[in-house]
């Protein structure tokens, strides 16, 4: 499998939604968080190889998520990851972890504000429904 770092489903493929991921979502926003997280790792520099293709895999429909879990490489490297989370996190000192906390607050109310948004935009009406000809007086009658 080719690392098409950026671009989007290739040749003959589709990007899935969100519904694609209820089998191991315990809810519909569940679902979509994850189906964002998935779409953010190829373009993150942070993220290794492995869990990038793992994310274009899924969002292509070429593997479902079950089985994205049930494969050792990725779970490896999503370990991998975590660890080197965790001791990024732990080697701070608490200037660094003040302003972290800052950043992340930041970034959860901006994440939340567009979380609104999105929802509001997916289950409020439709602004441009579109109901048919307009009808003007008696045109189109003879009498």
């Amino acid at each position: 499998m080719t690392n098409r770092r950026g671009s989007g489903p290739g040749p003959g493929e589709r990007e899935i939604d969100d519904s694609e991921l209820m089998d191991v979502a315990q809810e519909p926003e569940q679902a979509h968080s994850l189906h964002k997280a998935l779409r953010t790792l190829p373009n993150n520099p942070n993220v290794n190889g492995p869990l990038q293709e793992m994310a274009q895999g899924i969002l292509s429909g070429r593997m479902g998520m079950t089985d994205a879990i049930k494969n050792e490489r990725y779970m490896d490297a999503l370990g991998d990851r975590m660890t080197e989370i965790r001791r990024a996190a732990e080697s701070q000192t608490m200037e660094d972890r003040e302003a972290e906390r800052e950043k992340r607050e930041q970034w959860e109310r901006k994440r939340d504000e567009e979380e609104q948004k999105e929802r509001a935009e997916r289950d409020g009406p439709s602004t441009n429904l579109v109901t048919g000809p307009k009808k003007r007086g008696r045109a189109g009658h003879r009498g």
